[in-house]
């Protein structure tokens, strides 16, 4: 339940970053996101767990700086090749990181999990792709998206691996911490401005911060520290639904019945993933 809580929430962000491109570059709207949260999750580790953060494994640096590189990754991408099929190649490493924890965890997932992942890539194509008027793709910018993707599967694979010593509130603060960091890099290699020319530009990235990336990151950390990763990459799949539906209503953004059929087999998909589920001990 977090887990697909969590992915709801996220779907908002796509939203959100839209909302402020008008007074920041998209580097810099992530730096942002970055920092207004961490404080706020900081305060969170304090009055729930009455204590301060405990100290960060390695695997809380791989997993910060992979998430951070995946946003960046994902953004260069969009200006290069379609938001279709970004949004597609992107969503993909959610599903393939199931496979890399069978690889490196040795979770081997369910045989009802293979089906789901058919039916979650088949949906998310015909969502992203099934747009009319997508536009067409640049090998380029798919080739960034599918950096991103990889990024993906390492994320939260590494925040899978950070879960086994640390809470969900200790993890997503210190990943936070680094995508900070890596984040303030990415807006000086971009040649971003850190600053917006009004204080209302800070609006968005607050937004994204507080509402979204703490509450939606935050439930899917410490979701994932008891659910299959292989279950959790495809209930995650419920964002780019929420995105679109999201879209729909705000941006006069009409689904087609391509896109409309899609979302049906991306929420089966993720109803099937749960079901054929291998229950973990509560951690």
């Amino acid at each position: 339940l977090m887990m697909l809580c969590g992915g709801v929430a996220i779907g908002f962000a796509p939203i959100g970053l839209r909302l402020g491109l008008g007074d920041l570059g998209p580097q810099a709207i992530a730096f942002w996101r970055y920092v207004f949260a961490a404080p706020v999750l900081f305060l969170l580790v304090v009055g729930l767990q009455k204590r301060l953060p405990r100290r960060p494994n390695r695997f809380v640096l791989i997993g910060g700086i992979c998430f951070a590189l995946d946003i960046g990754l994902w953004h260069w991408g969009l200006t290069l090749t379609s938001v279709s099929n970004a949004t597609f190649i992107v969503n993909l490493g959610n599903v393939g990181v199931g496979f890399a924890a069978w690889f490196f965890l040795k979770e081997r997932p369910s045989q009802v999990w293979f089906v789901a992942v058919l039916l979650a890539i088949a949906g998310a194509a015909a969502l992203s792709l099934g747009a009319s008027g997508g536009g067409s793709g640049n090998i380029r910018g798919d080739l960034l998206s599918l950096g991103a993707a990889v990024l993906v599967s390492g994320y939260l694979l590494a925040s899978k691996l950070a879960r086994r010593t640390l809470s969900g509130l200790d993890t997503i603060f210190w990943l936070t911490c680094v995508e900070i960091g890596a984040a303030c890099l990415m807006v000086l290699a971009f040649r971003e401005s850190f600053l917006p020319d009004h204080v209302s530009g800070f609006l968005a990235p607050f937004i994204l911060g507080v509402g979204i990336h703490v509450i939606g990151q935050g439930l899917i950390i410490t979701g994932l520290g008891i659910t299959p990763t292989s279950v959790a990459g495809v209930l995650i799949l419920v964002q780019p639904v929420v995105a679109a539906a999201v879209s729909w209503q705000l941006f006069n953004e009409p689904l087609t019945s391509i896109q409309a059929g899609g979302s049906a087999l991306i929420l089966f998909a993720v109803w099937l993933a749960q079901k054929g589920r291998k229950p973990q001990p509560v951690d």
